[in-house]
């Protein structure tokens, strides 16, 4: 089978992806091992991720699935505050807007049968390896069947979109290893409730019902709340590893204990409530995977790499990238740097520069809370709305960046002749990485501890 793009995984990634090339009159085809719908979290949209879904022409559906509109996020602390959906105007003035809330089941399955409508090929089936060419390059995908058999893809690209799997990245020799930080010793427990009291709606944005909260108990130990209907709400909390094992709880048990204690403005809003999905877990968050785009492939989103998961930005980043991917791949298939090696080195460092203020945002809002509270509020409210919108691309380094750089004694210095994409972010360190040269021995204690408990 010969197809011109090769998309590795059918979630908001590889579908974003597979929609703009269809828009390019590019032939693509999804290999998806799952069946959806699918359970999966990551419920929460930025501003800029409703931008793509508008922009594709899928608002209408959005709304008829029943997913919340979220005006922004408010955070549950010591204090509370608030940061609204807002959008630049083209005269660079800031509009009130509204993205989304959803429930991911729903939403992936959509975006999947909207690729498929719009002229995508799915093939349910697991990749296991990628076929290399004489050159090096890429040249396509072996696919394992539902019913045992291979089938082979010739592709001109191949876009891995596995999200967490990073895919490419663990089989090793393709792309640049794949480093861990400092918060990788982290986990998250969460499922899905009915019976939740909600804001109940008013004048102000902060009190929407839709609206994305977040519960902060102490450093690296925090709590989401995302409706993801007008019935149900995704509920989790994210803990250091070390904490979870102390507690010598089952999953379910440490879930049901944490969401009453996290924090007084959860504890009031569950009383009467049901637990109506399966008390799930995710661990190891934060890595990096090094030259992630090369001849023939790119790394998307969550697949090359993932910060921190709090305020949301994973599915923003992977459909932004899509975005901004596709121009590149319609030029390469035309044969613009085929010549190079490495094709798509001016995207691959057009996104690793957005997503390196993401981490120094979010570095900053670990390292110097108050500081953070300050710059978001008081000096920098207008640059800052944009870093909680995904704006993170254009006009960087704002001078809230740079106030976030200068508080975490950083400085990022890039060279787009020869650009590697080296960790220098708080969750990097050195003798911890690369990963499969540093297996942490917390790290197997704790999956042993959610699988025997």
């Amino acid at each position: 089978m010969k197809t011109q793009v090769v998309i590795i995984g059918g979630g908001p990634g590889g579908t974003t992806m597979a929609m703009y090339l269809r828009r390019y009159g590019v032939e693509t085809v999804i290999v998806e091992k799952e069946e959806f719908p699918r359970f999966h979290i990551g419920e929460s949209m930025t501003n800029e991720a409703g931008g793509v879904v508008r922009e594709l022409g899928l608002a209408d559906e959005m709304d008829a699935l029943s997913f919340q509109h979220k005006h922004g996020v408010k955070v549950y602390g010591s204090h509370s505050w608030f940061v609204p959906v807002m959008s630049r105007m083209p005269d660079g003035s800031l509009m009130e807007n509204f993205t989304w809330n959803l429930r991911r089941s729903s939403f992936d399955r959509m975006m999947l049968e909207k690729a498929v409508s719009r002229g995508t090929n799915l093939i349910q089936g697991q990749a296991t390896r990628p076929i290399s060419g004489d050159d090096g390059s890429i040249k396509g995908v072996m696919v394992r069947l539902p019913d045992g058999s291979q089938l082979e893809i010739e592709s001109e690209v191949l876009i891995d979109a596995s999200g967490q799997n990073t895919w490419l990245a663990n089989l090793g020799g393709i792309t640049g290893p794949k480093y861990l930080g400092n918060y990788d010793r982290q986990l998250a427990i969460f499922s899905h409730i009915t019976g939740g009291t909600r804001d109940l709606g008013g004048p102000e944005r902060d009190e929407q019902p839709g609206n994305t909260l977040i519960f902060y108990k102490e450093k690296y130990h925090w709590g989401w709340w995302i409706p993801v209907d007008d019935k149900t709400v995704s509920l989790g909390v994210v803990s250091p590893a070390a904490y979870f094992l102390d507690q010598k709880e089952k999953k379910e048990d440490f879930y049901a204990r944490e969401i009453v204690n996290l924090h007084p403005n959860l504890t009031s809003r569950l009383s009467n409530i049901e637990i109506v999905e399966e008390v799930r877990s995710i661990k190891n968050y934060s890595y990096q995977v090094n030259n992630f785009t090369g001849k023939g492939f790119i790394c998307l989103g969550d697949a090359h790499r993932f910060v921190d998961p709090i305020f949301s930005f994973g599915m923003s980043t992977t459909m932004k990238e899509a975005q901004f991917a596709a121009p590149y791949i319609c030029d390469y298939l035309n044969g613009v740097n085929r010549d190079q090696p490495n094709p798509f080195s001016d995207y691959q460092l057009y996104v690793e520069k957005g997503i390196d203020v993401l981490e120094d945002c979010l570095d900053g809002f670990w390292e110097h809370p108050m500081a953070f509270a300050y710059l978001v509020h008081a000096r920098y409210r207008d640059e800052m709305i944009d870093v909680f919108a995904g704006r993170i691309y254009e006009g960087q380094p704002s001078p809230a960046t740079n106030g976030f750089r200068s508080l975490l004694k950083r400085e990022r210095t890039y060279d787009d002749a020869s650009f590697s994409s080296i960790p220098i972010g708080s969750r990097y360190h050195p003798e911890r990485a690369p990963i499969w040269h540093a297996e942490s021995e917390d790290l197997r204690k704790l999956e042993e501890a959610l699988i025997s408990r």
